[in-house]
């Protein structure tokens, strides 16, 4: 699987930890930035990780901010992401298994690496259901993306 990575500078070193992890479970990484601590901004790494996702470069991908929630908040902008900012396993696997989720976005200052590699492990190895309930519910999806002038419908 083709994984792209990013940060900002609150967790640059989680990105790094994680990128070996999903190598060594023998993804491909693409490291979307940040490249080191220095301050930046979170939006721009989600939109790069978001749109390499949506232009069919990458998978899935994994995003990581001081909280989860900004990272989150931006991918989701990009027509076709479904980024979920998760802290427990069940989410990490249900959220790809029932929602197609293609992002996962982390809390470097909420979680401990142990457990921020446990939800990336669950993340990766989950697989979409394609039950027609969860088809359904993510076709509704796509028509709030158009009703807004967002979708590619």
């Amino acid at each position: 699987m083709r994984v792209a990575l990013g940060s900002d500078h609150a967790g640059f070193v989680y990105k790094n930890l994680l990128a070996e992890l999903v190598r060594s479970e023998g993804h491909t990484v693409t490291d979307l930035g940040t490249y080191n601590d220095e301050p930046c901004d979170y939006p721009d790494i989600a939109r790069a990780v978001a749109e390499s996702i949506a232009r069919g470069e990458s998978d899935r991908g994994v995003l990581l901010c001081g909280s989860g929630i900004g990272a989150s908040v931006a991918a989701n902008k990009v027509p076709g992401i479904r980024a979920g900012n998760v802290s427990d396993i069940y989410s990490a696997h249900q959220g790809v298994e029932h929602d197609d989720m293609n992002i996962l976005v982390l809390g470097a200052r909420t979680l401990g690496i142990e457990v921020a590699k446990e939800l990336v492990r669950g993340f990766l190895k989950a697989q979409f259901s394609g039950e027609s309930r969860h088809l359904n519910r993510l076709n509704k999806i796509e028509d709030i993306e158009k009703d807004y002038g967002k979708g590619t419908k």
